[in-house]
């Protein structure tokens, strides 16, 4: 039996909009933080399938959201095509070796490091409830290519962008690359039980308009037609946050079935701009929730008016602050729910 998110993003609009939240598993739960004392690192967590679905099932047992986002990383991409992959507390990701130092080809690629995602998936999918939509995801090739180019987060792309102006063709190697890869890895989330995916492309506002046409558009429109060929009732959640007046562009010619929108983008711009017809998802400032009372609760049913006349699923403009107190959450829950609190 579908879900109403699965229900939302076919293309129907529900009285009450199903939500789920970025980074809804994680550091703001309790029961998170316990079991990654357990556990150990990052990484361990991600590749331990049972820890990782306990953790994936958490905030539905908590929270009762309508979908289920797969807890794993966007990195994991780089990791099975062949670079060194750590998380160093406080200071973020660090991948080995850069490629803006070595070429593509010096990886060796360890595609076995998808195999716990996929059994993931599969006892998540065993274990929820069969109206919860589960979620599996990727990085878009721009976002995770800047990453496996400066070894690193970035603030500005600085080294992707310049490689990308200097050597164009190595970029579209290293593009393509990540691109295959990533058809494949959704693939293996669908055929182990996601039904549907997003590609988080976190990075894309850091682009002008021709290379974010060249970086972004061209291949998250494969990515699309490859899933939609293989696998054509899963839709494909596309997620270019920071795109702002590319939006519009990026729904057209990426052909994805629902586009996420981050929170600098006016929900009523949005409405009125995009496809009629075209799913949404989005766009509450996690800083909003992190804050609670009656600023979450105006900005919330702002929202959900301006998108009332579309299908709409309601999640944030980005991932959940791990600071943000459950009763925030349970706030939001109740506005959407039109529940008395």
């Amino acid at each position: 039996m579908p879900g109403p998110i699965l229900d939302t993003l076919r293309g129907k609009r529900c009285e009450i909009p199903p939500v789920w939240l970025m980074r809804q598993a994680g550091r703001y739960l309790s029961e998170y933080r316990a079991l990654r004392a357990e556990k150990g690192g990052f990484l361990d967590l991600v590749y331990d399938s049972e820890a990782a679905a306990e953790v994936t099932l958490q905030p539905i047992r908590r929270f009762g959201f309508d979908g289920a986002i797969l807890f794993s990383d966007i990195l994991i991409v780089p990791h099975a095509m062949g670079q060194d992959l750590e998380f160093l507390a406080g200071e973020g990701p660090r991948l080995c070796p850069r490629l803006v130092d070595e070429p593509l080809d010096a990886l060796t690629e360890h595609p076995e490091r998808f195999d716990p995602v996929y059994q993931t998936v599969r006892l998540c999918r065993q274990r929820l409830p069969d109206d919860v939509t589960m979620l599996g995801f990727a990085g878009s090739p721009w976002t995770v290519a800047t990453y496996m180019i400066a070894g690193e987060g970035s603030r500005d792309q600085h080294d992707a962008r310049s490689l990308a102006y200097r050597d164009p063709a190595a970029m579209q190697a290293i593009i393509d690359r990540i691109a295959d890869r990533t058809i494949g890895y959704l693939r293996g989330q669908i055929d182990a039980g996601a039904e549907a995916v997003q590609l988080f492309d976190s990075w894309a506002g850091s682009l002008a308009p021709d290379e974010f046409a060249r970086w972004v558009i061209a291949p998250t429109r494969r990515i699309v037609s490859e899933i939609r060929a293989s696998h054509p009732d899963v839709p494909v959640i596309g997620f270019p946050k920071g795109a702002g007046e590319k939006l519009p562009l990026y729904a057209l010619e990426t052909g994805v079935d629902a586009l996420g929108i981050d929170e600098t983008i006016d929900p009523e711009w949005a409405a009125a701009i995009l496809p009629p017809d075209l799913p949404v998802q989005g766009n509450l400032d996690p800083l909003l929730l992190l804050a609670g009372g009656e600023a979450l609760d105006r900005r919330a049913r702002h929202i959900l008016a301006a998108f009332s006349r579309r299908p709409h699923v309601l999640n944030l403009g980005h991932g959940i602050d791990r600071r943000t107190p459950v009763a925030h959450v349970e706030q939001l829950l109740r506005i959407v729910r039109q529940e008395e609190g």
